[in-house]
């Protein structure tokens, strides 16, 4: 049985990577538990809930160092006080998860359209490699670096390679208001219509295609949000929701990406002009897709298909055709299915830079399998 570590400093998590031999599993609030491949059995378990909180905040700079155990609503709410926020808005952040599990599984929302992910919007990291080694990258200051960038390699690779124990995140301010226009279309029709959107003077920082309807969010002050939302509205057929209304829409779109009952869930993303031609593809595939949330501009999409190792691997080998990337994002309980679609080029030197940081594969041994395959002789 695993033993299970909570560390509440650096200083301790360093500590617990070097005091236990064998294998570790990273852990956070388990809100991704199913996501990626299925881990091998650990050793030990580090539990991040420990590290958690604030460690410096520069509202002029637009900064803030973070522990990776923080809940990601908590922090929100904190950077709130001073109108400012991490312009990201990931599903599971509802459910309790926590920054650094945001970060290893590279989970964002809606807004990544506008904003980009936690990739984009982290400036530093501390972290824990294997060896019990304490790195640190990047820091207060927002610039460009050349060279290798630790914190980037480590962004999604689901607690493999190194621990992040602390990030430094570049700040955005809180918007005075946000409108949301929603417009019946189909699927078919949505990529044409963002296309309109995209280019109509609205600004919209969100545009995603749920149950038969596309929704754009606007942000701004108090009368120029709304003002821009009914213009938008107006030039494109929709209509402006009220604030109830839109609340609930986002809800539930938010829903259809957390939980999807039986079925296999996979999140991938494709150029945006074959985004169209892959879900298609996929419904014919698997005799209809189910749960379908997409984001037409950045060919980004969530999908349900049934719980099969060859429904899963087919549709992980179409997106792969596409020049698209795959992954499992949730899997009934004890289902064996495959985590990644076939692996790319760049899966050489993610190898490479696995054998460097973590050679005997102490960290988070299964989770990037088969991209990272098993060290000979040992069994999952």
């Amino acid at each position: 049985m695993s033993e299970t570590v909570t560390p509440t400093t650096v200083d301790d998590l360093r500590d617990a990577v070097l005091d236990r031999p064998g294998t570790i599993r990273v852990a956070g609030a388990g809100t991704a538990a199913d996501w990626a491949g299925t881990p091998a059995p650990a050793d030990s378990v580090l539990d991040l809930t420990g590290l958690s909180g604030i460690v410096t905040h520069n509202p002029g700079d637009m900064t803030v160092e973070v522990r990776a155990g923080t809940p990601f609503a908590q922090l929100q709410s904190e950077l709130g006080e001073h109108h400012q926020r991490v312009a990201v808005d990931p599903a599971r952040a509802a459910e309790g998860a926590t920054l650094g599990g945001l970060f290893a599984t590279a989970d964002s929302g809606p807004r990544a359209l506008q904003y980009g992910s936690l990739r984009d919007l982290v400036i530093g990291a501390t972290i824990v490699l294997a060896d019990g080694t304490v790195a640190r990258s990047g820091g207060h200051v927002i610039k460009n670096v050349a060279g290798y960038d630790l914190t980037k390699v480590l962004h999604g690779a689901h607690g493999t390679l190194g621990v992040v124990a602390g990030l430094v995140l570049r700040l955005h301010p809180t918007p005075q208001a946000t409108a949301t226009v929603a417009v019946a279309c189909d699927r078919g029709a949505s990529a044409d219509l963002a296309r309109r959107i995209a280019d109509s003077p609205a600004e919209a920082v969100a545009v995603q295609w749920h149950a038969g309807r596309l929704l754009a969010v606007v942000e701004g002050s108090e009368s120029g949000a709304e003002a821009r939302a009914r213009r938008l509205a107006e030039s494109v057929g929709g209509e402006l929701l009220a604030p109830d209304d839109a609340t609930a829409a986002w809800d539930a779109h938010a829903a259809s990406v957390r939980h999807r009952g039986e079925r296999a869930v996979l999140r991938f993303g494709v150029i945006p002009s074959a985004l169209t031609g892959v879900l298609d593809g996929l419904d014919a595939d698997t005799g209809g897709l189910d749960e379908v949330t997409t984001s037409p501009r950045t060919g980004v999409a969530t999908v349900s298909v049934p719980a099969d190792a060859d429904v899963v691997a087919a549709a992980h080998r179409r997106i792969a055709e596409a020049g698209g990337t795959s992954t499992l994002r949730q899997r009934p309980a004890g289902a064996e299915l495959p985590a990644l679609g076939p692996a790319p080029a760049a899966a050489t030197v993610l190898r490479a830079v696995a054998a460097s940081l973590d050679p005997d594969q102490r960290l988070g041994r299964g989770r990037l399998a088969p991209w990272i395959p098993q060290p000979t002789g040992v069994s999952a």
